[in-house]
């Protein structure tokens, strides 16, 4: 049987290359995982008893693209949040963003540009959806290096002009994952008009918008009402997993200009999952209320100053603006994971994993991803152990 070979090269998921890397080996301490970008924090309080108000729900099949409620609370937190007002028509409903991220470029990136193959841009490294997203509808992955040397964001105006002219979506997210860089006004000025000029859409990864360690993110829907942007160059992501410690709700949303919207409800009315509707109220819920987001976050904030005191004065250690995720500088991404494990127990993520070899280099092979989503005293416990094995 035939295989697609667009998909020959693709590596592993970044885990079950863990999974292959270090599971074998026995833990040299009492195992502690600090990969995957699951918050541990409290949920919200009112979780449960929506859930078990609401539990009638589960018989019936739910609004596609959100019920009308939860879409009027999107649309607010939008508005309380970057200060942009959207109709509900320009907002869906997502499975986690995940979905949204993938779907979108089956909805949106054509078939051919110009006469050529499309162009997908994409950070290196990056969140792994991306790469496949882009191989699904045929086009051509462009891995661009989001390094030290431009901020950890990726330098798109930098790429040659005939590149750009076939250039159909550039995902960027931000606050960046694995950095925590973060997209200032101006970086998203420049890429809003650089799509303007080349005729492409911005995928808007933002859904660690808001954990942040001195002050808001701006957003890409806030900059580009500033400027007064085509709402069709843009369509944004955001998610409930990280900004609420919901990650099993898989609840978040999309929001693009009318045309692109109309495009994404036409798939996701043949290929979507539906938010089951008990799931819709707690989501209705969650995106009204800001008193458990401010209590996270301060959490993270103290994470991150944890982290500066535990590694301050390392060479190459840079805090994060954002996110929950050290971006660590070592030899090898890979050796420094295995030797961590067999040593400590300190499960992390090789960088490597999280980005692709372009021309012979990959940006993430000398560094480890390192999660702050355990609880304190467990973050302090992992964050020691690995300064003391990898850098003592």
């Amino acid at each position: 049987m035939a295989f697609p070979e667009r998909f020959s090269n693709l590596p592993d998921y970044a885990f079950p290359r863990l999974r292959k890397l270090i599971d074998h080996m026995p833990p040299g301490g009492a195992p502690l995982a600090m990969t995957i970008g699951e918050p541990k924090h409290d949920m919200p309080a009112f979780v449960g008893p929506i859930l078990a108000a609401n539990l009638a729900g589960f018989g019936v099949y739910p609004p596609n693209d959100g019920t009308p409620e939860l879409l009027g609370a999107i649309s607010g937190w939008v508005a309380r949040r970057y200060g942009v007002t959207l109709a509900e028509d320009r907002l869906m409903v997502l499975n986690g963003t995940r979905e949204g991220l993938f779907n979108a470029c089956i909805a949106l990136s054509p078939e051919t540009k110009r006469g050529k193959q499309p162009v997908v841009l994409m950070p290196n490294p990056f969140y792994q959806v991306y790469a496949v997203a882009a191989l699904t509808v045929g086009a051509e992955p462009v891995y661009v290096p989001a390094t030290a040397a431009t901020g950890h964001l990726p330098d798109y105006a930098g790429l040659p002009a005939d590149l750009l002219d076939r250039v159909t979506v550039a995902y960027i997210c931000s606050p960046a994952n694995p950095q925590g860089a973060v997209a200032s006004r101006d970086y998203w000025k420049t890429l809003l008009a650089l799509a303007e000029k080349h005729d492409f859409q911005i995928f808007a990864d933002e859904c660690y918008s808001e954990i942040w360690r001195t002050a808001p993110p701006p957003g890409i829907l806030e900059v580009a009402a500033e400027i007064g942007a085509d709402p069709e160059r843009v369509v944004a992501f955001h998610s409930l997993s990280k900004r609420s410690n919901l990650p099993g709700l898989r609840s978040g949303f999309a929001a693009a200009g009318p045309q692109s919207m109309i495009r994404l409800r036409k798939l996701r009315a043949f290929a979507g999952a539906p938010l089951p509707l008990p799931l819709q109220r707690v989501a209705e819920a969650a995106w009204a209320d800001e008193d458990h987001v401010t209590t996270s976050r301060a959490r993270y904030q103290a994470k991150f100053a944890m982290a500066d005191r535990i590694f301050g004065g390392m060479q190459g250690y840079a805090s994060p603006e954002g996110g929950f995720f050290l971006w660590l500088p070592v030899e090898d991404g890979e050796a420094a994971t295995v030797k961590l494990w067999t040593e400590t127990g300190v499960r992390v993520l090789p960088g490597a994993y999280l980005s692709r070899d372009v021309a012979g280099q990959n940006p993430g092979k000398p560094y480890i991803r390192v999660a702050l989503v355990a609880a304190e005293e467990e973050t302090e416990r992992g964050l020691t152990r690995l300064r003391d094995c990898l850098y003592g």
